[in-house]
């Protein structure tokens, strides 16, 4: 069973982002048509799995939904907020209502109760922790102490996180495989992209632990071409560091010895390149 943190939610919301109801939410608990319901526009995950999603819609199937997912008004209908893996199973089971609880929360406490709900399961990825942390800080206000005390988790690790995100688009595609994690692929920031990309390869290859990868990272940051590189990359680095603060989306700067380059903004779902988009046009 999934643990729950206190994490400043209240006991009611607390409640429901744990495994098993309790009487005090069934009690809350009304059957909603799944037809009325929208995804979580706030969802930090980007990916499910169809072997977990196919056992739980047998399980639904046999069993039914044994917790209610937690929803908020919106509109005429309703927004996900968390068990959206219960409402994709139910909809797969050919069900056409789900038990539901309903609370008016807003957008911030739809994002941190969605981080939770999946940091509690062990579903996100380090990527994608860091880029819900980065939501919380650009589009919300946040601090990453602030942050940090709404999610439950150390100030350091929430810093640790959004740093993952200056890592080239290689590296953090092998951290959202699950190939890399936090404490392997950490090293690798602030290195040239060539020299992090070939320690991670052979960090997936040799089968290092995050020790082992923090050794030869030191050690590859002390080569000469390291250093040249990372002394013309400092201010790159930076700018990076500050667009990605201000869009809250991971920004990639390609600079070419001529002058030319690119900027790239990385998106997973249209609602982040739509937060990006008003924040351009206003």
């Amino acid at each position: 069973m999934a643990v729950v943190k206190n994490r400043g939610l209240g006991r009611g919301l607390n409640a429901l982002l744990g495994d098993t109801p309790t009487p005090e939410v069934m009690r809350q608990t009304t059957n909603i048509p799944i037809s009325k319901i929208k995804p979580n526009s706030y969802q930090p995950r980007s990916n499910f799995s169809d072997n977990e999603l196919q056992a739980l819609t047998e399980s639904i199937r046999s069993e039914g939904v044994l917790m209610p997912i937690l929803l908020r008004p919106q509109g005429d209908g309703y927004e996900l907020i968390a068990g959206e893996r219960r409402w994709r199973a139910s909809q797969a089971a050919g069900l056409s209502e789900i038990p539901a609880v309903i609370r008016s929360v807003n957008d911030l406490q739809a994002l941190e109760l969605a981080i939770i709900e999946n940091e509690q399961r062990d579903d996100l990825t380090a990527i994608e922790s860091g880029r819900a942390y980065s939501r919380m800080i650009d589009e919300f206000g946040c601090t990453q102490q602030q942050v940090a005390e709404k999610i439950g988790v150390s100030r350091v690790q929430v810093s640790n996180l959004i740093r993952l995100l200056q890592l080239p688009d290689t590296i953090k595609t092998m951290i959202e495989k699950r190939e890399l994690n936090m404490g392997q692929a950490r090293p690798l920031v602030g290195l040239p992209a060539p020299i992090a990309e070939k320690l991670s390869r052979q960090c997936v290859e040799k089968g290092w632990s995050a020790r082992q990868m923090e050794k030869e990272a030191k050690k590859a940051a002390k080569e000469p071409t390291a250093t040249k590189a990372k002394e013309v990359d400092a201010d790159v680095m930076a700018l990076q560091d500050e667009l990605t603060r201000k869009l809250g989306l991971p920004v990639e700067l390609v600079c070419k010895r001529n002058g030319s380059g690119e900027m790239r903004i990385f998106y997973t779902q249209a609602a982040e390149l739509d937060g990006v988009l008003r924040k351009l046009r206003g």
